[in-house]
């Protein structure tokens, strides 16, 4: 059963993000500040739980929490400053999208964080919670919005690039979008700074570049 609170006396919120592990993709990060009376028995980490599950279950937790905050950092950024600041950034802002609809009283006085890594966040402590979307529902409600709000810019992007078939695989190393990388190169929506092949060549990013206007 997962637990609501932390603090049980504290205005908590939950953050997550979804998409680390991606080859193409934003990796997208979201926070959620649920209230005092909330229950749902299907809510868990969304790894576990079926897309049909994660898609009932954003409205639910959107229309029920006291706040919530999504927030993308594309792959240029992640290129930039590496995977694990990028996800770190993504749940930082995640929370400043959500504080910005909420009244001063309301602001949390404590940020649970799923994993072990994350960066102080400005006046408010933060606990990290390891596999803390199977055990606290604010991090869980986080890790759906998370995922479900990826996930549906993967499908779109899909459109642009049906060959590499994202609106299945997400942006995750199968062996299908590999085969369609080598196939194909890359896209914009690529990152550049992953091993997108697991052969040890180089890609000749200019050339096998899709380039598109936008």
């Amino acid at each position: 059963m997962l637990k609501l609170k932390f603090h049980p006396d504290l205005i908590e919120c939950g953050t997550d993000e979804a998409g680390r592990g991606c080859l193409a993709g934003p990796v997208t990060a979201a926070a959620v500040i649920l209230p005092d009376h909330f229950k749902n028995e299907i809510l868990t980490d969304s790894k576990q739980l079926s897309e049909s599950k994660r898609e009932r279950l954003k409205p639910i937790i959107e229309q029920e929490a006291i706040a919530f905050g999504v927030a993308h950092i594309m792959m240029e950024e992640i290129d930039q400053i590496n995977i694990l600041n990028a996800s770190i950034a993504g749940m930082h802002r995640s929370i400043d999208n959500m504080i910005h609809t909420l009244s001063r009283k309301r602001i949390p006085q404590h940020i649970l964080v799923d994993g072990n890594k994350f960066k102080p966040y400005p006046d408010i402590p933060h606990t990290c919670v390891i596999k803390g979307d199977a055990k606290y529902l604010p991090i869980a409600a986080a890790s759906v919005l998370a995922k479900t709000e990826r996930d549906h810019f993967m499908e779109r992007i899909h459109e642009e690039y049906p060959m590499y078939n994202w609106k299945k695989n997400k942006g995750y190393p199968t062996k299908e979008h590999r085969e369609a990388i080598r196939k194909y190169g890359i896209t914009k929506y690529h990152r550049k700074s992953f091993r997108l092949l697991p052969e040890q060549y180089e890609i000749d990013f200019d050339l096998k570049m899709n380039r598109k206007t936008s």
